[in-house]
Protein backbone atom coordinates (compact mmCIF):
# COMPACT_ATOMS: atom_id res chain seq x y z
CA UNK A 1 0.00 0.00 0.00
CA UNK A 2 1.64 3.25 -1.21
CA UNK A 3 1.43 6.79 0.59
CA UNK A 4 -1.44 8.89 -0.53
CA UNK A 5 -0.43 12.33 -1.13
CA UNK A 6 -2.41 14.67 1.62
CA UNK A 7 -4.50 16.83 0.30
CA UNK A 8 -3.76 19.43 2.96
CA UNK A 9 -0.87 21.63 2.76
CA UNK A 10 -1.33 23.84 5.63
CA UNK A 11 -3.79 25.12 8.80
CA UNK A 12 -5.78 27.51 6.52
CA UNK A 13 -6.60 24.17 4.07
CA UNK A 14 -8.62 22.37 6.45
CA UNK A 15 -11.70 21.51 6.78
CA UNK A 16 -14.13 22.78 9.76
CA UNK A 17 -13.80 19.32 10.95
CA UNK A 18 -10.41 18.82 10.60
CA UNK A 19 -9.55 22.12 12.41
CA UNK A 20 -11.74 20.58 15.11
CA UNK A 21 -9.90 17.40 15.57
CA UNK A 22 -6.73 19.40 15.16
CA UNK A 23 -7.80 21.76 18.12
CA UNK A 24 -8.29 18.16 20.00
CA UNK A 25 -5.33 16.87 19.70
CA UNK A 26 -3.44 20.08 20.62
CA UNK A 27 -5.18 20.20 23.62
CA UNK A 28 -4.18 16.42 24.35
CA UNK A 29 -0.85 17.35 23.74
CA UNK A 30 -0.30 20.06 25.70
CA UNK A 31 -1.97 18.27 28.54
CA UNK A 32 0.45 15.09 27.88
CA UNK A 33 3.29 17.35 28.19
CA UNK A 34 2.11 19.30 31.27
CA UNK A 35 1.62 15.44 32.56
CA UNK A 36 5.10 14.60 31.48
CA UNK A 37 7.03 17.63 33.40
CA UNK A 38 4.85 17.11 36.60
CA UNK A 39 5.55 13.04 36.52
CA UNK A 40 9.56 14.12 36.06
CA UNK A 41 9.91 16.27 39.27
CA UNK A 42 7.76 13.92 41.30
CA UNK A 43 9.57 11.44 40.24
CA UNK A 44 13.06 13.05 40.72
CA UNK A 45 12.02 15.41 44.12
CA UNK A 46 8.74 14.24 45.84
CA UNK A 47 5.01 15.09 45.19
CA UNK A 48 4.83 18.07 47.40
CA UNK A 49 7.63 19.69 45.20
CA UNK A 50 5.99 19.14 42.24
CA UNK A 51 2.65 20.17 43.14
CA UNK A 52 4.46 23.52 44.57
CA UNK A 53 5.76 23.93 40.84
CA UNK A 54 2.42 22.78 39.54
CA UNK A 55 0.55 25.68 41.31
CA UNK A 56 3.18 27.98 40.62
CA UNK A 57 2.86 26.97 36.30
CA UNK A 58 -1.13 27.09 36.75
CA UNK A 59 -1.21 30.48 38.36
CA UNK A 60 0.40 31.90 35.50
CA UNK A 61 -1.09 30.27 32.67
CA UNK A 62 -4.42 30.15 33.51
CA UNK A 63 -4.63 34.38 33.31
CA UNK A 64 -2.70 34.11 30.76
CA UNK A 65 -5.58 31.96 29.40
CA UNK A 66 -8.25 33.59 30.91
CA UNK A 67 -7.23 36.82 29.07
CA UNK A 68 -6.63 35.59 25.74
CA UNK A 69 -10.18 33.97 25.78
CA UNK A 70 -11.46 37.17 27.41
CA UNK A 71 -9.95 38.98 24.15
CA UNK A 72 -10.75 36.16 21.56
CA UNK A 73 -14.73 36.54 23.21
CA UNK A 74 -14.93 40.88 23.37
CA UNK A 75 -16.18 40.08 27.42
CA UNK A 76 -16.02 43.34 29.05
CA UNK A 77 -14.10 43.98 32.48
CA UNK A 78 -16.86 42.44 34.58
CA UNK A 79 -17.88 39.61 32.63
CA UNK A 80 -20.41 38.35 34.99
CA UNK A 81 -21.77 34.42 35.44
CA UNK A 82 -22.37 34.81 31.65
CA UNK A 83 -19.42 35.55 30.30
CA UNK A 84 -17.54 33.13 33.00
CA UNK A 85 -20.13 30.52 32.05
CA UNK A 86 -18.86 31.33 28.23
CA UNK A 87 -15.30 31.73 29.02
CA UNK A 88 -15.57 27.90 30.22
CA UNK A 89 -16.31 26.69 27.48
CA UNK A 90 -13.02 27.76 25.53
CA UNK A 91 -10.73 26.68 27.95
CA UNK A 92 -8.09 24.31 26.21
CA UNK A 93 -9.54 21.54 28.17
CA UNK A 94 -12.74 22.41 27.38
CA UNK A 95 -13.57 19.40 24.76
CA UNK A 96 -11.42 16.90 27.00
CA UNK A 97 -13.18 16.70 30.27
CA UNK A 98 -16.80 16.69 29.28
CA UNK A 99 -17.24 19.82 31.22
CA UNK A 100 -21.02 21.05 32.37
CA UNK A 101 -21.17 24.62 33.74
CA UNK A 102 -24.40 25.41 35.28
CA UNK A 103 -25.42 28.98 36.22
CA UNK A 104 -27.67 30.10 38.81
CA UNK A 105 -28.55 33.09 40.42
CA UNK A 106 -24.80 34.69 40.99
CA UNK A 107 -23.07 31.29 41.16
CA UNK A 108 -21.52 29.31 38.27
CA UNK A 109 -20.46 25.74 38.95
CA UNK A 110 -18.32 23.54 36.49
CA UNK A 111 -18.41 20.13 36.54
CA UNK A 112 -15.56 18.02 34.58
CA UNK A 113 -17.27 14.87 33.99
CA UNK A 114 -13.61 12.89 33.04
CA UNK A 115 -10.63 13.81 33.33
CA UNK A 116 -7.78 12.78 30.94
CA UNK A 117 -4.78 13.08 34.13
CA UNK A 118 -6.75 11.18 36.27
CA UNK A 119 -7.54 8.55 33.76
CA UNK A 120 -4.06 8.49 32.85
CA UNK A 121 -2.64 8.12 36.72
CA UNK A 122 -5.33 5.31 37.20
CA UNK A 123 -3.93 3.58 33.47
CA UNK A 124 -0.32 3.51 34.93
CA UNK A 125 -1.02 2.64 38.64
CA UNK A 126 -0.23 5.97 39.75
CA UNK A 127 -2.54 6.87 42.98
CA UNK A 128 -5.06 9.99 41.99
CA UNK A 129 -3.30 13.10 41.46
CA UNK A 130 -4.41 15.38 44.95
CA UNK A 131 -5.50 17.99 42.52
CA UNK A 132 -7.45 20.00 45.13
CA UNK A 133 -4.80 22.62 46.39
CA UNK A 134 -3.88 23.06 42.48
CA UNK A 135 -6.91 23.24 41.47
CA UNK A 136 -8.47 25.70 43.63
CA UNK A 137 -5.02 28.11 42.37
CA UNK A 138 -5.74 27.34 38.71
CA UNK A 139 -10.12 27.79 38.90
CA UNK A 140 -9.73 30.41 41.07
CA UNK A 141 -7.44 32.64 39.15
CA UNK A 142 -8.68 31.77 36.02
CA UNK A 143 -12.50 32.87 37.26
CA UNK A 144 -10.96 36.33 38.96
CA UNK A 145 -9.03 37.08 35.74
CA UNK A 146 -13.05 36.71 33.73
CA UNK A 147 -14.41 38.93 36.56
CA UNK A 148 -12.03 40.19 39.70
CA UNK A 149 -15.38 39.79 41.53
CA UNK A 150 -15.39 35.72 41.67
CA UNK A 151 -14.79 33.60 44.53
CA UNK A 152 -13.99 30.15 44.11
CA UNK A 153 -14.62 26.75 46.48
CA UNK A 154 -13.66 23.50 45.81
CA UNK A 155 -16.71 21.48 45.92
CA UNK A 156 -15.59 18.04 44.92
CA UNK A 157 -12.14 17.02 44.03
CA UNK A 158 -9.33 14.55 44.66
CA UNK A 159 -8.10 13.82 47.11
CA UNK A 160 -12.05 14.58 48.15
CA UNK A 161 -14.18 13.49 45.72
CA UNK A 162 -17.67 13.90 47.36
CA UNK A 163 -19.38 14.03 44.16
CA UNK A 164 -18.89 10.55 42.51
CA UNK A 165 -20.77 11.91 39.10
CA UNK A 166 -17.77 14.09 38.68
CA UNK A 167 -14.17 14.43 38.62
CA UNK A 168 -14.59 17.56 40.30
CA UNK A 169 -16.87 20.39 40.83
CA UNK A 170 -15.99 24.04 40.88
CA UNK A 171 -18.23 26.47 42.61
CA UNK A 172 -17.57 30.54 41.45
CA UNK A 173 -19.81 32.96 43.35
CA UNK A 174 -20.21 36.61 42.41
CA UNK A 175 -19.62 39.10 44.99
CA UNK A 176 -21.37 42.20 44.24
CA UNK A 177 -19.43 45.19 46.15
Amino acid sequence: MGMEKMEYTDIESLPREKLIELIQMYAKDWLAHDGCWFLSIEKKRGIDEAMEHDANAWKQFTQIEARRIKELLGLPEYAGVEGLAQAFKFRFQASLNDPEVIVEGNTVTYRARKCRTQDARERKGLDYFPCAPVGIVEYGYFAKTIDPRFEAETISCAPDITDPTARCVWKFTLKED
